[in-house]
Formats: structure tokens, sequence, C-alpha cells
């Protein structure tokens, strides 16, 4: 996958108070540059929890309010541009307004945009993966990551009649109960058909596995932890995995939402393990909503409209629009576009971490590939835990301060690479986070 493994500093560098004065003045400055976002995120806020939709997308003092992207760059209520190192959560791979991606989808969206039969479109959608991953043998489509993770729980369960599934600290497979117990609104009694493991730790995972063996449907894991701080599993851990799933009868899922960027293949073919199911998102729908599950052709025939046990609908699941966008964006991403986009974002990740070494500040980087996730942290991050330490006042220091020079990267530091971008943006990141670090 060509992926850099996780940095470290020698020792942690004290925090004191300088971060909050800093943080103090980096904030007024942020809304001295907003004011028309902040008037919209007051009216937002009459009408809508916290003034957003998405509680992902929040951070203190209020979110820009987007009008614009095109390529690698965004426009605000305010007329702020930024570099786009977000490209909504990984999604935009190609950037924003691809001029192919949105052709085709006006072209399937003028011959009507959803039918309560199968299109041309989805079925193509299906083989293009179908095609790519060596482990699917037939798809579902859903609207979204969190219907494709929920689905593939259920078709593991109903598989191997089993109630159990386990997934690891400080994964994020979407917002369904199962994902998110323990959470208020959540019965208890969902938490106890979950198992948490610890990532990227062999001999915790054996001993909880074998402790719920004989009840374990499936093991559900993202190879890079995305919203748990982009950290790569290490390849013996993942064989393990495979190991453990197949001694046991359990299913092994791996959650592919954020790093199918990473090989035409998935993450999966870079480590060279063969999952039984898994979930797809983002990318697949080139910018559009979409979601989606397959794997093993004896487990996807629980699905089979008449043979099998499992009825799943949803109105706009395979709906021709994101399916055409979809198409277009996997069919941009060829073998060679793919690894020189990793290649950037390896190279990207060096150059920060040598800028963050130099400072001296407790922070560090870790990378996957074109994934990337600044930390306020100079420990060695292996896992979430690390991540969990990790300063809180420098986290969103760092997060404003790059926002006010021009860079768009989420709250929590993760980032991610487009196609749109030019060498000129990569080198402004760099400049804009040795300017930051040396104003500290």
């Amino acid at each position: 996958m060509g992926r850099l493994g996780p940095t470290s500093r020698e020792e942690n560098v004290p925090t004191d108070s300088i971060y909050t004065e800093a943080l103090r003045r980096v904030s007024e400055e942020y809304v001295a540059r907003n004011p028309r976002s902040m008037a919209i995120a007051d009216r937002a806020a009459r009408v809508l929890p916290g003034g957003t939709t998405r509680t992902t997308t929040f951070f203190a003092p209020f979110p820009p309010v987007l009008v614009a992207g095109e390529g690698s760059e965004i426009v605000d209520a305010d007329g702020n541009s930024r570099v786009d190192y977000l490209n909504n959560y990984t999604s935009l791979v190609l950037g924003h307004a691809h001029p192919n991606v949105l052709s085709r989808a006006m072209a399937a969206a003028g011959r009507g945009t959803a039918f309560s039969s199968p299109t041309d479109y989805e079925v193509r959608l299906a083989e293009v993966l179908v095609e790519r991953v060596g482990s699917v043998d037939q798809v579902r489509f859903t609207n979204s990551g969190t219907e494709a993770t929920m689905a593939a729980m259920r078709l593991a369960r109903a598989f191997t009649g089993r109630p159990k599934v386990a997934r690891f600290e400080g994964s994020y497979h979407g917002t369904h109960d199962y994902t998110a117990t323990p959470g208020a609104g959540i019965p208890g009694p969902v938490g106890e058909l979950m198992v948490t493991l610890p990532f990227n730790d062999i001999p915790g995972c054996e001993e909880a596995i074998d402790q719920v063996a004989d009840s374990l449907a499936a093991v559900i894991i993202e190879p890079v932890l995305g919203a748990g701080g982009v950290i790569a599993a290490d390849q013996e851990f993942l064989d393990f995995l495979r190991q453990a799933t197949v001694r046991t009868g359990a299913l092994l899922i791996f959650d592919e939402i954020v790093t199918f960027r990473l090989h035409t293949g998935g993450a999966q073919a870079t480590y060279g393990i063969t999952p039984d199911l898994t979930t797809f998102g983002k990318i697949i729908g080139g910018g559009f909503p979409i979601g989606g599950f397959g794997g093993r052709e004896d487990v996807m025939a629980l699905l089979h409209p008449t043979r099998g046990s499992i009825q799943w609908g949803g109105t706009f699941n395979g709906n021709p629009v994101s399916a055409a966008a979809g198409i277009a964006t996997l069919e941009a991403l060829t073998p060679p576009v793919i690894d020189e986009l990793n290649r950037a974002g390896e190279e990207l990740v060096e150059r920060i971490d040598k800028a963050l070494e130099a400072s001296g500040l407790p922070a560090g980087i870790t990378g996957a590939g074109s994934l990337f996730n600044l930390h306020a942290t100079a420990e060695e991050i292996t896992d979430n835990r690390a991540v969990g330490r990790a300063d809180p006042e420098l986290t969103e220091l760092l997060h404003l301060g790059l926002m006010n020079r021009g860079y768009f990267l989420a709250p929590r530091g993760m980032a991610c690479l487009s196609t749109a971008m030019t060498r000129d943006e990569l080198d402004g990141l760099v400049d804009a986070v040795e300017d930051l670090v040396s104003s500290l």
C-alpha cells in the first residue's frame, strides 16, 4: 500500500498556558475572517440542532458555510478560498465538480433520477467492483456507509446463526446502534451483542475472541483506522485476524469505505488478505450519496429475492445518478493514478513530519497513502488510545491555524489528497504548517 508508519518523537514537550492564549488569538482571527458564516450559523442554530445536520462537521466557534467548490478549492460565504484537504471526508478523490463526473451524472439524471426497477447503471457499477476486488463475488448497494456496515453485520449474523460482532477501539462504521453503542438512546442489550477489541494487539484480541468464539458472527475492521486517527493495521495483525475468524467460524468484514482509494482492489489487496465481506462508500459514488457491501457468493445468496432469507430494500439504493458518477470516478482511478496519489501523500507526510519534529511541539503525523492525520501528541501512535491522549487545545489550535492560512482539514486533523491538487498546493500546506508552528 505504500504506507508510512506512525512517527514518534523522543519525548513529549509539556503543554503550558501559551496554547490557551494562542488559541484565543487564532479563534478571534477566524471569527473576523468569517462574519457572514457566523451570521448564517446563528440562523442555522434556530432550525438545526447546533446549526448543523452533521455532528461530525461541527467545530467551534462555527464551521464556514461553503458556497462553491471546484477542483481542490472551496469558497465560503465570506469569499475565503481554501485548499480542501478534507474532500467531504475523503469522498471526493477527484476533487470538486470534476467535469467528466458531472457530465455523466447529469446525463443519467436527465433520463430519470430514480426508478422502482433496476437500471444498467447499478449493474455496471457492481461489475466494476466485482472486477476490481478479488474477494467480492456479488454486491448490494445502499445509500450510505452506515447502511452498508449495518447490512453486512446483519448478513453475517444470518449466515453464521450467531449474535455477536466484534469491532475495534477507535473504529468508525457509521452511526447505527450497533456501531455507536454504548450511547444515549441505545438500549443496553444492543451493547451486549458487540465486542470491542484492541487495535494492533494480537494477544489482547486472541484472548477476547476466544472468550466469545462460539457466539461470534463476525469481526469488522477498517484496515486503516479513519476517524480513529489514520492508523494502519500491522500486516501480522491482519494475518492473525484472518486466521482467528477462520478458526472460530466467524466472518471477517473489511470496512473499505475510506480505504478503497488506496488501491484498485482496496487496502485488502495491498495486505494480501481476503475478507468474507467488504463494505464500500464515499468514492464509489463520485461525490453523490451511496454505500455498498459485497463478498462471497454463498454469503450474499441470503439476499436473493426468492431463495434468500433476508429482505433488504432502500428507495434510492443504486440510483442511476450516484451509480453513473461512481463509474466515472472509478474509471478515472487507474493503478498509475492511485500510485501517484499515494506517492504524493507519503512525500507530504514525510515533509510535515520533519517540520513538526523541528518545531519541538508535541505533535506528530500518521499516514497511509493519500490519507493522513495530524496529532497533537508526540507519543508513538499505533492505536487509538494514544490519539485519545492528544492535547485538545493544541489540536484545535492546529486546525484553526491552518484554516486561517487557507487549508481545510478535519477538526481532529484528518486529511486526504485529491487528484486535483497541484504541487504548489502540496508545498503550500507544508509552508503553512511551518509558519503556524513557528508562530507558537
